[in-house]
């Protein structure tokens, strides 16, 4: 069953990929769809198997791989609970995302190569999570960054969209170098690359140290901090974040499935798959509670700034993550999952929710071009209503909420019960808690309430011009080509033509196609019931040690204490929840003159949290000018200067002096081969008398 659920999506991808110019678009949407709903069938037993306790860790061995002296490994998959958990995460997510993208995508004339882009995506995330060594773990890594890079970059010839994959692409490979250190010290350390084994042996290795850079150093600590760096890079902590937003560039199903509920967990659940590790190195764990909590800081502050719908919410999933890392700082690695795992549905509902209402506005991200959008798109609304309710972790304590309310305050309890730098965390937590309920109702009630402000969007007025019959020859936003068609046609698009008197130039955004709405409705179930159903399983201390069952560090004392935490501390979440959702609608729907008096009031200190903390214009200045000026350097001095200079351009400069010195000597004239005739005499005879007198 597990070869089926790892190799469907590799094999739709291969048929999709390599045959789209046989098969062509809608035979490559059904084969990569229905793989991928297969796939997503056969996960769900094996994770309900482990809920209901009657699963069982197994490992399949798929082939014999690497034998080289010391380094011996197989391909095997390896199926516990962690791994049961991420399966349908990444399955559910992935073929909702594909059944989505059949209408979103719909107008673009590479669709084959974007299915084939996802399944490969999915294929190699799975590869990951089912990994029984680091190497295969790294194998899967590195696919994710090879379809991240793809798909961020899928429109090829928008200039933006190049330059985010490429980004992406540069910041990860520090992040990876770190990984890649951090493999090759634990096969120092341990002599194996067997993640069991690892495990095994960690306790061991504790209060040991190791020679790094001229230091003697603590083993685990090391090891630790250098796998963490991975996770950074992977997971946008602070410090490698500055990827994530750019990567929006990507079409929206892209951001959905990669860039919220699959890709950038991997570091997540890498450290909970090594927490034994991690649990022999306090340091360590200190550093990812301090990056963690500055990272939901950092993200949750941006957020309230932005003004494009994906952005927000790419902070958002920033913010989210920081969550889930300092949840692992503090020895929460089950609440940590628990919050990866309804995460996965109301941040996926969110960004499709999102597409569903850029779709219905011809592709306008600014939320200050919507407005009024409840009633004329409802399925979105209401889908969009379930996703904010579940990441502002509405519900109340000790009886029922929305998905994030569960995990989100799991987190924050367990925080609080760590005491120390936990506490500190959970502080910060609860802050980052306020501004996200306030930057997610702020979208809510700038996107679907007040008055139409479509009429001031280009994009809008773009969409008007073509109801009169005028085609234009890509989409406004995104870059991709229409057919000649569509231009006159966008009652395919989901639009109303022109002339329907509402105020706004005639434009009527309509609802999306059920394509799109399914998924927005499945999701919503899960951002709904996920945490009320599974919260036992994932963070109570009983249920939790035999539903984990070894296969992350569940610490039960940490976890009864966290359920024993004050009154106070258990309503905190709701009560900056509240405070959030009314400082938004006080500012975005009673009175709207007050943000921008508030900003004219601390200007400073808007424009560094929307110019988001001035980290690309650091970076800018200390890395990427510096990097270019030594690249023109060499470039102009070395290979230019020197190497061609003296190598091949001076070669081919001497042969064609030559060439015109022996042209100037054959001029046909008598008189001149006499000369030189006359030269090479009188040069025989001086050489002759020279040698001979």
């Amino acid at each position: 069953m597990i070869q089926a659920i790892v190799f469907l999506p590799l094999l739709a991808a291969l048929v999709a990929g390599l045959g789209q110019r046989v098969i062509g678009n809608v035979p490559s949407k059904i084969i990569t769809t229905g793989a991928l709903f297969t796939s997503c069938a056969l996960s769900w037993p094996i994770f309900l198997s482990f809920v209901f306790g009657t699963g069982e860790a197994t490992v399949t061995p798929v082939l014999h791989w690497v034998q080289s002296g010391a380094l011996q490994f197989d391909w095997e998959l390896r199926v516990d609970t962690l791994t049961s958990v991420m399966l349908v995460v990444i399955t559910t997510v992935s073929a909702l995302v594909h059944l989505y993208s059949w209408s979103y995508m719909e107008e673009d004339p590479d669709q084959p190569r974007f299915f084939a882009y996802l399944s490969l995506f999915t294929f190699a995330m799975l590869m990951l999570v089912t990994a029984n060594n680091l190497v295969q773990m790294f194998f899967g890594w590195e696919g994710v960054g090879l379809a991240s890079y793809l798909l961020i970059g899928f429109w090829y010839k928008k200039p933006s969209a190049n330059a985010a994959a490429i980004k992406a692409f540069v910041v990860n490979r520090v992040g990876d170098l770190g990984f890649m250190l951090g493999i090759f010290g634990t096969f120092l350390v341990f002599g194996t690359v067997s993640i069991p084994e690892i495990l095994a042996a960690a306790p061991g290795m504790a209060g040991s140290t190791i020679g790094f850079m001229g230091m003697r150093l603590d083993t685990m600590t090391i090891l630790c901090l250098l796998l963490f760096v991975g996770a950074m890079g992977k997971s946008a902590q602070l410090g490698l974040h500055t990827w994530l937003p750019d990567a929006m560039e990507g079409p929206t199903p892209v951001s959905a499935l990669i860039h919220a509920a699959t890709m950038v967990t991997a570091g997540v659940f890498m450290v909970c798959r090594l927490s034994p590790m991690f649990e022999t190195a306090p340091i360590a764990l200190g550093v990812v509670t301090f990056v963690g909590a500055a990272t939901c800081l950092f993200a949750a502050t941006v957020g309230t700034t932005q003004w494009d719908i994906k952005r927000v919410i790419a902070y958002s999933t920033c913010s989210q993550l920081g969550y889930m890392f300092f949840a692992v700082g503090v020895g929460a690695y089950g609440a940590a999952m628990f919050h990866l795992f309804t995460h996965a549905f109301f941040k996926a509902l969110l960004f499709l929710g999102a597409g569903s209402v850029i779709h219905a506005m011809h592709h306008e991200q600014d939320m200050r071009y919507y407005g009024g959008l409840r009633k004329l798109i409802p399925i979105t609304f209401w889908a969009m209503m379930m996703g904010t309710l579940a990441i502002t972790g509405v519900g109340i304590a000790g009886v029922a909420g929305f998905a994030g309310f569960h995990s989100k305050d799991g987190i924050l309890e367990a925080a609080f019960a760590a005491g120390g730098g936990g506490q500190i965390a959970f502080w910060v937590g609860i802050f980052a808690a306020l501004l996200t309920s306030f930057y997610s109702w702020r979208l809510m009630f700038l996107t679907f309430y007040g008055k139409p402000r479509w009429e001031q969007s280009e994009h809008i007025q773009h969409a008007v011009h073509d109801d009169h019959g005028h085609g234009h020859d890509d989409h406004a936003h995104d870059g991709h080509a229409h057919a000649p068609a569509h231009a006159a046609a966008h009652d395919d698009h989901g639009h109303a033509p022109h002339g329907q008197g509402d105020g706004t130039a005639g434009y009527r955004p309509h609802e999306s196609p059920w394509p799109m709405l399914v998924p927005l409705i499945l999701l919503s179930i899960g951002a709904i019931f996920a945490g009320f159903v599974f919260a036992h399983p994932f963070i109570y201390p009983e249920e939790g040690l035999a539903f984990w069952k070894g296969s992350i560090a569940f610490d039960v004392p940490l976890m009864e204490a966290a359920h024993e935490v004050p009154t106070w501390v258990k309503w905190a979440p709701f009560t900056v929840m509240a405070i959030g959702l009314l400082l938004a609608w006080n500012s975005y729907i009673r009175n709207t003159t007050l943000p921008a008096r508030f900003v004219a009031q601390i200007t400073l200190l808007h424009r560094f949290l929307y110019n988001k903390w001035y980290f690309d214009e650091l970076y800018n200045f200390l890395f990427v000018k510096p990097a270019f000026r030594i690249g023109r350097f060499f470039w102009k001095k070395g290979d230019e200067g020197t190497i061609d200079r003296f190598g091949p351009d001076g070669a081919a400069a001497l042969v064609q002096g030559g060439t015109r010195l022996a042209v100037r000597l054959q001029s046909g004239y008598v008189y001149g081969y006499a000369f030189v005739m006359l030269l090479g005499l009188v040069g025989l005879a001086s050489w002759a008398m020279v040698n001979f007198l």
